[in-house]
């Protein structure tokens, strides 16, 4: 049996082998892109001096919105419970773009901007620096890493055959990185024992990942948990666009009332997102980092219409959040990000360990030929 799986094993990684290196390794140096952006820029995350008022929301907006071209616009702002950080308004273009402002004085602090380090890593990571196609166009990059990946899954679980001891004797050595034996030693270990050791991360990381590259994959999970995927989102925006253009309604008239009732409501938020007609309220919490209570308001009077919370929510984005949260690691804070990371950078090194015994054999089959010519 071990045989067969060991067959697997090496058959499904060879070919793989070094995409997976790559896209585990990429997705090592994301871990922490937050940390090492707002240590590396902390002008533009953080305030000069915090002061005693944030000034009005609108106005805020409206200043980033004066100094944009006409074919940008506003079109939502993130403002956070920590009185330290800069707030984030939201633009239309070029996608995710964003403006950071200092709440207190208006200075605008600068567009964030993924640095190009970041940006190639997240390229490699999804698609192998493929660039997006229009729709209906082959994306040849991401179907390579998800079928990496999903191969990754089945050389992970036949690993475990391979790997599972037959006495406790042998399952306690099977738990220990030997040293001091040479290297062949160590590498056997670094392959085999850590691999065990970040199985259920790699694992929890590669499951969670497919959804991203495959269509029928996706809408599986979801099934799996009970959960069916819905189409377009939500509507709330269109309709107010629509009010606001036929009344001429300023886009940020009620934000303002906006974030001081959902502030007022909801004293322990983490941060308060305002956009058009919609309005989202995110908490400190382990679990769903993307976790959050959404509110539809009327944008010509600013009555809020709709809430959502998310303890009662049963939707597709629940688990979009859970997937994202579970394939970074942030589901449990500093702690699991940084298993996470590490299990990343393991997992990048099997294939190349994997690498490393399959040529040492491969010598070894070429050294017996020649003694028996």
């Amino acid at each position: 049996m071990k045989k067969i799986f060991r067959q697997i094993h090496l058959w499904l990684s060879v070919p793989f082998g070094l995409i997976i290196s790559v896209i585990c390794f990429s997705g090592a140096m994301l871990v922490f892109e937050t940390e090492v952006m707002e240590l590396c820029h902390r002008n533009l995350y953080y305030v000069k001096k915090v002061g005693q008022t944030p000034l009005s929301v609108d106005v805020l907006a409206e200043k980033v919105a004066v100094s944009l071209p006409d074919s940008i616009s506003v079109t939502g702002l993130t403002a956070s419970s920590n009185p330290e950080r800069t707030w984030q308004v939201n633009l239309s273009k070029p996608r995710r773009a964003s403006i950071y402002i200092d709440p207190y004085t208006s200075e605008i602090k600068g567009r964030y901007e993924r640095t190009p380090f970041f940006l190639t890593m997240f390229k490699l990571h999804r698609w192998l620096l493929d660039s997006m196609k229009p729709e209906g166009g082959v994306f040849l990059g991401k179907i390579i890493v998800g079928t990496s990946t999903l191969m990754f899954v089945f050389a992970l679980l036949s690993g475990i055959v391979v790997w599972w001891p037959r006495t406790k004797k042998a399952l306690k050595n099977g738990l220990k990185v030997v040293a001091n034996k040479g290297w062949r030693r160590f590498w056997h270990d670094l392959h085999a024992v850590c691999g065990m050791y970040a199985l259920v991360f790699l694992l929890a990381m590669a499951l969670t990942g497919l959804t991203w590259s495959f269509s029928w994959y996706r809408t599986g999970f979801y099934k799996v948990f009970g959960v069916e995927m819905l189409a377009g989102g939500g509507g709330h925006n269109t309709t107010n666009q629509t009010n606001l253009d036929s009344k001429h309604v300023p886009p940020y008239a009620y934000w303002q009332r906006i974030y001081e009732e959902l502030k007022t409501a909801n004293p322990g938020f983490k941060q308060i997102t305002i956009s058009q007609g919609t309005a989202t309220v995110s908490f400190h919490r382990t679990g769903n980092q993307r976790a959050a209570d959404r509110y539809a308001f009327n944008s010509r009077n600013g009555e809020i219409t709709e809430i959502t919370l998310y303890k009662d929510s049963a939707t597709s984005g629940k688990i979009r959040g859970w997937i994202y949260s579970v394939h970074v690691g942030s589901w449990g804070g500093i702690f699991t990000r940084i298993l996470t990371f590490m299990a990343a950078l393991l997992g990048g090194t099997l294939p190349l360990t994997g690498y490393y015994f399959w040529f040492c054999r491969l010598n070894r089959k070429k050294r017996k030929i020649s003694a028996i010519k």
